[in-house]
């Protein structure tokens, strides 16, 4: 029987469970392995003090397992393709922060709950791993705050969509005036769609920060305007 504290050959010639240091000594494998590759439950370990454990396949992490960085003291525990985080799991960060979510290669990417230092709670969707998209923030006193920030767009049930700048919850600039922009008198048919060009004005008749504005008047109207 191989002693688990001898390089293992099966890596290079079969089928079974042991234990292999490779040649530079800062990796070690220990576990299952299939046709000479890692295969089906081991730990992969760094002499650093990190590691893996979980499942492997064809030599590759893919599947379910925990990952431990030494250098940070994170912990991640969920699903794996070709080593990178990738699906659902639970990111553990070291200084007290918490991501239970969705992943891709190795980011926060698509739907998340994160929860910071101080114990406040954002719920929502993630891109490159950023806050990025819908979502709803729980403070540590119970508030909640779902209000729009950032860039985004909104359809009104009378048709009319607003797509620019948000700050909790209300366009960055409110106008105070809509403009139709062209001749005084439209000649209309009834039944018939038109255009219109609009602008919306501060009270002094200035614009400012970009926008557009659709609205839906006797048909389709769409119109460029400015904050």
């Amino acid at each position: 029987q191989q002693s688990l504290s001898q390089p293992y050959q099966a890596h290079r010639s079969g089928t079974g469970y042991g234990l292999y240091v490779y040649p530079n000594t800062f990796f070690q494998y220990e576990g299952e392995w299939k046709q000479g590759k890692k295969h089906g439950h081991g730990k992969l370990s760094f002499k650093d003090g990190s590691y893996y454990e979980g499942e492997f396949v064809d030599g590759e992490i893919v599947g379910n397992g925990l990952r431990y960085w030494a250098s940070t003291g994170n912990t991640y525990s969920g699903q794996f393709l070709l080593g990178e985080l990738h699906g659902h799991g639970v990111l553990q960060y070291e200084d007290g922060r918490k991501y239970e979510g969705e992943f891709s290669y190795g980011k926060r990417e698509g739907h998340g709950l994160l929860v910071d230092k101080e114990g406040q709670i954002y719920e929502g969707s993630f891109h490159k791993n950023k806050k990025h998209g819908g979502g709803k923030m729980i403070f540590k006193n119970g508030d909640k705050n779902d209000m729009f920030n950032g860039q985004g767009s909104i359809i009104h049930c009378s048709g009319v969509i607003y797509d620019g700048l948000w700050i909790n919850g209300y366009p960055a600039a409110q106008a105070k005036k809509l403009v139709i922009l062209g001749p005084e008198v439209i000649d209309v048919i009834q039944g018939s769609a038109i255009t219109l060009h609009v602008q919306l004005q501060n009270e002094e008749g200035e614009v400012s920060e970009p926008g557009l504005l659709w609205a839906d008047c006797c048909g389709y109207v769409i119109g460029p305007w400015r904050l």
